[in-house]
């Protein structure tokens, strides 16, 4: 998802339960999922198509970029001289960058990358560095992914 939104309207108990149980199995069928909010699956799909089109969730599939032959993660905190925002864009445009937050702290955006190799991942730090307003980076390389989740719930 792309930037920080609320919904308009708070999410009532059963639209709150159907994201529940999408975040334990994306592939869960909506027959079952509205046997267990006591919707008809029809009601279901329409109500996983409205948190869609709202931007409340996305269904997607995650993968294990390993697997997939990217042989290199890292974390790239950059510091910006002038405006984040078109910073920010500029480095989410390029092809490797999967994640841009603009943060507060010693760096002022953190990207994440997903590179073939160090070859590619030293490409994209001198892409970013060229980019205007950049004043400095900093690259943090993934050895060993711990943990990885996007089960946080729903409030």
């Amino acid at each position: 998802m792309t930037g920080v939104s609320k919904p308009t309207a708070p999410l009532d108990h059963v639209s709150k339960a159907i994201v529940a149980l999408l975040q334990e199995d994306g592939r869960r069928a909506y027959a079952s999922i509205g046997k267990e909010v006591g919707l008809s699956e029809a009601a279901v799909r329409q109500r996983v198509q409205r948190l869609v089109d709202g931007g409340v969730m996305q269904i997607v599939a995650v993968t294990d970029p390993l697997q997939l032959g990217f042989a290199r993660q890292a974390m790239i905190g950059v510091r910006v001289n002038g405006r984040l925002d078109p910073v920010a864009d500029a480095i989410a445009a390029l092809p490797e960058v999967d994640y841009v937050v603009i943060t507060a702290g010693s760096f002022d955006l953190l990207v994440e990358a997903v590179c073939e190799g160090d070859d590619t991942l030293l490409e994209l730090i001198s892409a970013i560095r060229s980019v205007d307003g950049v004043h400095a980076t900093e690259t943090f390389m993934y050895l060993r992914l711990r943990k990885q989740t996007y089960s946080w719930g729903v409030r």
